[in-house]
């Protein structure tokens, strides 16, 4: 396996250095930012690309930069607290630097489009190719940083440590694996419209399963198998409150979130909490289109998924906080460029970013569905609803759907021409160089679990033998997913129209990856 061929270097783990010149998590973060994976995500959607919304609204990169500043901000103010001291070393510790080079690193395996492309890549993935453990962004990013980049010293992988590599490690488990569990972690289970499809979201494919292992060992007898280390939910926790506050104020300047949509959902259930709750299911649903239905919904879906936190009385606080700093705060003025509109962005961003990271606190034996690092009650929920908002008035929207059909019909054509290629024999020789090595890379691996762990290669249903035709086909498989997950948005589009006959451009930069 590609694992016996790591530096001796990774196995710098739990233990902490205070020497900033040799610091090993520094060069591991140094590494991450000057990666060819991590330059890209300049060009690779958070949630509309800029070329979609005609302003300036945030990509993975500059997504990744203010995970990565909160998270630092998190790990420091935690690692200054005398009292928590004891716990977050017996935990495995808490260092800066390790967080920092995890949240700069957690998103380079998101393919083009956002998280819709990760779900076009995930179908084709496990229904075109029948990989098993198909596409998930987390699993992706850490098979870029262990295994398809080539700026370590041993041109596999980044070489990174194995404090930063569990700490990118939201979801420590394969897609198959079982969890044995009254609770599932929060991912652990499989989507709702996906039974028996393994855990919806995962952090290492099955190709890479002895790294994650190997990543985990120093933390044996710390914490349970299945909880991040307390590195990774800090990242986690940095990631949710960028999540939040950020996409908000995007789409407050592109003008479509909408101060009357949003204050008419937010105060008809302030003003009719008490007749909401009485509603059932049934008729909740009949009148989900009316306002406060869909807020009355998240509701009831946090008592279901996070009664361990959920409390009623906070979550009323909670929609009142958002109420006041978003609706007659931030959306009471469109957005209109001047000085004042981007001094009441920046004004709305600072606030609640720093509420945000001042509540973060540390729990020696959190729920499954919990990290070690956690927000404080008040804090979880507030994140919640402004989650809510974005998803409700933003992503739920139909002009929104109109554009993601297109990028996924154009991503799934990709796909069917770089298919056609790499199966076209007497193309063989003709083949991006990247693709073809990619190719030899995942034949390598899946030859290699052949031999020693023929089960992580058989489908759910157990109907794929594991012979060379199969080998062949998941390395081929495997090897155009990396390659079309490792565009931007603009060379995806630049390529499929090469490959489709209708541009007169010679040279694109999607092969030089």
């Amino acid at each position: 396996m590609h694992n016996e061929q790591r530096s001796a270097r990774r196995s710098a783990g739990v233990g902490r250095t205070a020497d900033l010149a040799t610091n090993p998590f520094r060069v591991d973060r140094d590494r991450v930012a000057s990666s060819p994976f991590f330059a890209r995500l300049g060009g690779v959607t958070q949630v509309v690309s800029s070329t979609g919304s005609g302003l300036l609204v945030h990509n993975r990169l500059t997504h990744s930069l203010k995970v990565a500043q909160a998270a630092r901000a998190i790990a420091e103010r935690l690692t200054s607290r005398p009292e928590l001291t004891a716990v977050l070393e017996k935990l495995g510790g808490c260092d800066p630097d390790v967080v920092e080079a995890a949240a700069l690193a957690h998103d380079l395996g998101h393919p083009p489009f956002g998280h819709l492309g990760e779900q076009v890549l995930d179908r084709l993935a496990r229904h075109r190719f029948g990989l098993p453990d198909g596409f998930e962004g987390n699993a992706q990013s850490y098979r870029i940083v262990t295994t398809t980049d080539v700026r370590g010293p041993k041109a596999l992988g980044l070489d990174l440590t194995v404090a930063v590599r569990a700490a990118m490690l939201k979801y420590p488990w394969t897609r198959h694996e079982k969890l044995d569990l009254a609770i599932a972690p929060r991912g652990a289970a499989a989507p709702e419209d996906m039974p028996g499809t393994g855990s919806s979201k995962f952090s290492a494919y099955v190709t890479e399963i002895n790294d994650l292992k190997q990543s985990r060992e120093p933390f044996q007898g710390r914490i349970e198998s299945w909880q991040q280390t307390v590195e990774a939910s800090v990242m986690d926790t940095a990631d949710d409150i960028a999540y939040a506050i950020h996409d908000l104020e995007d789409f407050h300047r592109v003008g479509v979130l909408q101060h009357a949509t949003v204050a008419a959902e937010l105060g008809t259930w302030q003003a009719q909490a008490l007749d909401l709750a009485g509603l059932s299911d049934a008729e909740l649903n009949a009148e989900i289109r009316m306002p406060g239905r869909s807020l009355e919904t998240l509701r009831r879906r946090m008592h279901l998924k996070d009664s361990w936190v959920m409390n009623d009385e906070a979550f009323a606080h909670a929609v009142r906080k958002v109420s006041k700093e978003l609706v007659d705060g931030l959306l009471a003025v469109p957005f209109d460029g001047s000085v004042e509109a981007e001094q009441a962005v920046a004004g709305f961003s600072a606030r609640w970013t720093r509420r945000l990271v001042d509540a973060v606190g540390v729990i020696e034996e959190p729920t499954p569905r919990s990290g070690h690092v956690v927000l404080a009650v008040q804090q979880w929920h507030e994140v919640q609803v402004l989650k809510f908002v974005h998803r409700r008035f933003v992503l739920l929207r139909p002009d929104l759907a109109l554009h993601q059909r297109g990028q996924a019909r154009l991503l799934t054509s990709l796909v069917d021409a770089l298919e056609q290629w790499v199966t076209d024999r007497t193309e063989a020789d003709r083949l991006p160089r990247r693709l073809h090595d990619l190719v030899e890379l995942a034949e390598t691996e899946y030859a290699a679990l052949a031999r020693t762990e023929p089960s992580t290669l058989v489908g759910s249903a157990g109907e794929l033998p594991v012979g060379p035709d199969a080998i062949t086909r998941l390395a081929r498989g495997r090897a155009v997913v990396d390659f079309v997950a490792s565009l931007t948005d603009n060379q995806a589009a630049a390529l499929l129209e090469a490959l489709s006959g209708r541009t007169g451009q010679l040279w694109t930069d999607a092969f030089v990856l």
